[in-house]
């Protein structure tokens, strides 16, 4: 699924799902990193990141792997 990753002016990173139409923050990261790990966004969804360079340019849409919600994740 395509997800686009940006940083706001105030640093804080939100992911944007283009066939949704939703945008979230991302509340939580497996990796320090991002890239190569799973990250959380506000609403509870989990992708699982493409490994990329640490100086990677924001914003940028990458493919990513959505996982399903844990029983814990759901509304």
């Amino acid at each position: 699924m395509k997800l686009m990753i940006r940083k706001d002016s105030k640093g804080v990173l939100t992911g944007y799902v283009p066939k949704k139409d939703l945008e979230e923050p991302i509340i939580a990261m497996a990796n320090p990193d991002m890239w190569g790990g799973i990250v959380t966004l506000g609403n509870g969804w989990q992708f699982d990141l493409p490994a990329m360079p640490l100086d990677t340019p924001l914003p940028i849409t990458v493919e990513a792997r959505r996982l399903a919600l844990t029983a814990d994740a759901e509304d």
